[in-house]
Formats: structure tokens, sequence, C-alpha cells
């Protein structure tokens, strides 16, 4: 449901969910290496993951601003990444065109509290270890994460993440199996949802809505922000959410793969 507002009563703008964006995917990805034991770096500017060949390096992007000495930081890091490297700046104001590596943009989206329709299907906060594989399973085949492939059990989803305070991992069953699955994030009063996924076994039957509802009941009172992929922007918007502002993702498969890495 979307809660009508003006743009000067707006309690959360519409300009502020890239800030918001930011901070919420740094928590996450944050939690994320500690709980791989990947190295956290944190900066005035931005937050990175330097994981392993598997893992790849995550650069969050947290300021608009970024100096000279930033860049630099990040530029060097990507170079020497062990494996694949995904750059995420919610401001899309980072110019890192210089290491010829591919860029696109996707919609921060905002949703304001308010009320949540119960989902269709069964959904459940992950608490066993099973249905933390199923959910990690889920994920790495929606989202054609090769380079976790083959699967190791706990890889992209270790039982350390999900312990981690504000973090859970959802499912959705289909007559026992499960569909789907989703993570939510609930950092500083602001919760975010990321790897919204179904398996290719059950699309089209509202799984995805399923586990985004499931996620967003106990957050309804909280604004909550997504990076929206164009399939899923659709559903996002029948669920109150509204576009606030593109944001520039840039990645290579490994760092060797790019221009600047060799040059």
């Amino acid at each position: 449901m979307t809660m009508e507002s003006t743009a000067t009563d707006r309690p959360f703008p519409l300009s502020g969910a890239p800030t918001l964006q930011a901070r919420n995917s740094a928590a996450f990805w944050a939690a994320t290496g500690v709980s791989r034991g990947h190295e956290v770096i944190r900066r005035r500017g931005f937050v990175a993951v330097d994981g392993d060949e598997r893992a790849g390096l995550r650069i969050l992007i947290q300021e608009s601003d970024l100096d000279p000495g930033e860049v630099a930081e990040v530029s060097e890091l990507t170079r020497r990444a062990a494996g694949a490297v995904t750059v995420e700046d919610p401001f899309s104001a980072t110019d890192l065109g210089h290491l010829g590596i591919r860029t696109w943009q996707m919609p921060i989206m905002l949703r304001l509290p308010g009320p949540v329709a119960a989902p269709a299907l069964g959904v459940t906060r992950v608490q066993r270890a099973e249905d933390l594989r199923a959910a990690e399973q889920v994920v790495i085949e929606g989202f054609d994460l090769d380079g976790f492939q083959p699967y190791r059990p706990g890889e992209l989803f270790p039982t350390a993440l999900v312990e981690h305070p504000g973090v859970d991992v959802f499912i959705a069953s289909v007559d026992g199996a499960v569909a789907g699955a989703g993570l939510s994030v609930l950092a500083d009063g602001v919760a975010s949802h990321y790897w919204i996924a179904t398996s290719s076994s059950f699309r089209s039957r509202g799984v995805g809505r399923a586990v985004m509802l499931g996620a967003l009941a106990d957050v309804a009172d909280l604004p909550a922000t997504l990076t929206a992929s164009k399939l899923g922007r659709p559903l996002y918007e029948s669920l109150g959410y509204e576009v606030a502002a593109p944001s520039t993702w840039w990645s290579a498969p490994s760092a060797t793969s790019t221009p600047s890495a060799t040059a």
C-alpha cells in the first residue's frame, strides 16, 4: 500500500533514499564479510569487503564526493582483486570509467511505513541449518551465481551471518518444498532487502511477492529501501515502493579481465 505524501511533508524524502541504501548495503556486506572471515575495509567514502577468488570484491560507495585518494584506493582494490569485482554507487557520482569495466544502472526504491498484506504462501524466518542451506541454493540458482559453483554449503550464507543482529533470511514454501528465498537487513531504523529469488521450478506463482511480504511484516512501521532489477521493479511498485534515484554499478568477472589491470 502506497502512503500518500507531498514533497514537503514526506517524513523520508526520496532524495534521502541513496544515503539510506548506501548505509544499509554497507551494514549488510560488512556483516557478510565478517561472517566469511574476509577483510572489511572502512573509509569515509566507501566500505569494501575483500573476499577470496569465489566471493570476490564488493565495494559500497558511501558518499557522493569521494576524494582523489579514495578513488585511487578503490581503483587499486579493483585491480588487485582475487575474484569478481562489484562496485555499488547509490549516488551515481563516482566515475570509474578509467577501469574499463562494465557499468549499468538500477533504481533505488523507497517504501514508506504502512500496512503489509499477509503472504498467500507460507513464509518462514530461517532458524534451522537445513533451511538456510535451501535458501542459499535458491539464491545461487536464481541469481546465476556461478562463482559459488560447485556448491559449498555455508559459503554464500554462513551460519554466522544470520546470527548477526538485524540480518534475517526468509523462505517461501510450496507443497513443502522451498520455492523462494530472500534476505532482510535492519540497520539504523531502516530495512532493506537483498537476494530475493525464486527457484526456476516455481516461477510465476507469486513466490517472490510472498517472500517480500513475509520479510516486510516485522518492519512495516519503518522505511524500507532496495535496489531493483528491471524484472523486479513492477513487483516492488505493487508493494508500495517508489523509484527514488538511479544507482550505478560497476563490475568485472575478475581483475585480470579488465584492461586497466594489466596496463
